[in-house]
């Protein structure tokens, strides 16, 4: 299975919840899944925000080598499941690859999350307050995410 994390500059959330992924199948030996990551409007070659690394530090996760990559420079026709930071995000690709309706969710609306927006907000430009609690989100959206993934792999 192939997973791709959507979102802006792919500096932050998607690099984030890609790096973040990646730690927790490691930790539980789970090798068939391959996490990749994209933003819609990334900068190919970009690096990580300062405050994005100094969060993730907290999380066992280094994204020093973090590297960003544009949604047009990646495979994302190769993805089985694309997850999008938010709702814009989410129409976006849809708009940019319609062949990939039924493959392309919200992080939160995959795993159903019932808070009443859809959308992770974007840490950019913020404090490192505001990035540990965009972190706290997305650990707790893949801590959902590896449970419905464990749970497909048991059915």
């Amino acid at each position: 299975m192939k997973i791709m994390f959507i979102c802006t500059g792919n500096i932050c959330r998607s690099a984030m919840a890609h790096k973040l992924l990646e730690k927790k199948l490691e930790e539980k030996q789970i090798n068939d899944i391959q996490v990749y990551s994209s933003g819609i409007y990334a900068e190919n070659g970009d690096t990580s925000t300062y405050n994005a690394i100094e969060t993730m530090k907290e999380y066992g996760v280094d994204l020093k080598s973090h590297i960003a990559t544009n949604i047009r420079n990646s495979e994302i026709d190769k993805m089985d499941l694309i997850l999008c930071a938010t709702l814009s995000h989410k129409r976006e690709v849809l708009y940019l690859y319609p062949e990939l309706q039924g493959k392309v969710y919200t992080m939160k609306e995959y795993v159903g999350d019932d808070k009443e927006t859809k959308d992770i907000s974007d840490p950019w430009g913020y404090d490192l307050t505001t990035y540990q609690r965009c972190a706290l989100e997305i650990n707790e959206i893949l801590d959902k995410l590896m449970e419905k993934i464990l749970n497909q792999k048991e059915n």
